[in-house]
C-alpha cells in the first residue's frame, strides 16, 4: 500500500495499458481516478474493477484543453488532491505514409502529444499548489526512437512527447515533482491484436524482440508504479523502455533478389 492516501488520474483508462496502471496503482493504495473518452468502456471497467470508494471516472477528451483541467478540477474535488499523473491517453493509425491525412496527423498530435503537454501543465500546476510534489508520468513508446513507417504520426508524436517528459523534468524538479516516461514495446492489448498484428505479422514481430515474446500490460504497469513510488525518487526526465531487448537490437528490412 505504497500509495495510501494518495490520489492518481490516468488518462485512456478503459482499457489495454491504461486500465493495468489503473488497477496496479489501486492495488499500490491510491485512489484512483480512470478518465476515458469512450464511457461504454468505461464505467464497464470501473464496475469490473469495483471498489467505487477509491475509484472515479470522468469523460475525457485529451485534445481539449477545458477537459484535461475539468479532469484535474474534478480528481480534487473528489479525493482532495493529486499526487500521480499518467498520461496514456493515445492513438495510432496503422497506414502508408503517404496515406496520412492532414485530419489523422492533426488528431494524432492533439490526442498524444497536445494532450501529454497540457495534461503534464495542469497536473503540475495542481500538484504546486499543494505544495507537496508529485509524479508525472507520460506513456510513449519505442517507436518514439525507432523508425517504423505504417505508423508515423504516432511514432512523430511520441518522439515529441520525450520532449515533453524531459523539458517539464527540469522545469518542475524546483517543486519537488518529477517528470519520466514508459516506452512500451509490443504489448498484448486489444489494439495490438488486432489491426497491429494482421499489418506487421507475428513472425514478424516477434523476430525482432529477442525475449520472444509479447508483453502484458500489467508488465506495463507495474514499471508505473515503480517510477511513481519514491523508490524511483532519484529518477527524473528519463524514459524507460520496457520492451523486452526490442531497442537493443537492430531492424531488418527485406532484401531484393538480384
Amino acid at each position: 500500500m505504497k500509495f495510501k492516501g494518495k490520489t492518481a488520474i490516468v488518462t485512456g483508462a478503459a482499457q489495454g495499458i491504461g486500465r493495468a496502471c489503473a488497477e496496479r496503482l489501486l492495488a499500490d493504495g491510491a485512489n484512483v481516478v480512470m478518465a476515458d473518452i469512450n464511457t461504454e468502456r468505461l464505467a464497464e471497467a470501473a464496475a469490473e474493477i469495483g471498489q467505487p470508494d477509491r475509484v472515479h471516472t470522468v469523460k475525457t477528451d485529451v485534445a481539449y484543453v477545458a477537459e484535461v483541467d475539468a479532469l484535474i478540477a474534478s480528481a480534487v474535488a473528489k479525493f482532495g488532491r493529486l499526487d500521480i499523473m499518467v498520461n496514456n491517453a493515445g492513438i495510432a493509425h496503422i497506414m502508408d505514409w503517404l496515406d496520412v491525412t492532414e485530419e489523422i496527423y492533426d488528431r494524432t498530435m492533439s490526442v498524444n502529444l497536445k494532450g501529454a503537454f497540457f495534461g503534464t501543465q495542469a497536473a503540475a500546476r495542481q500538484m504546486i499548489a499543494q505544495g507537496q510534489g508529485g509524479v508525472i508520468v507520460n506513456m510513449s513508446s519505442i517507436n518514439s526512437g525507432l523508425a517504423n513507417p505504417r505508423v508515423a504520426p504516432y511514432a512523430i508524436s511520441k518522439g515529441g512527447m520525450n520532449q515533453v517528459t524531459s523539458t517539464a523534468a527540469v522545469a518542475f524538479a524546483p517543486h519537488g515533482i518529477r517528470v519520466v516516461g514508459v516506452g512500451p514495446g509490443t504489448i498484448m492489448t486489444e489494439m495490438i491484436k488486432g489491426a497491429f498484428i494482421s499489418d506487421a505479422g507475428n513472425n514478424a514481430i516477434l523476430s525482432r524482440t529477442p525475449l520472444g515474446r509479447y508483453g502484458e500490460p500489467s508488465e506495463i504497469a507495474s514499471v508505473v508504479s515503480f517510477l511513481a513510488s519514491d523508490d524511483a525518487s532519484y529518477i527524473t526526465g528519463e524514459t524507460i523502455y520496457p520492451d523486452g531487448g526490442r531497442r537493443v537490437l537492430n531492424y531488418t528490412v527485406p532484401v531484393k533478389e538480384s
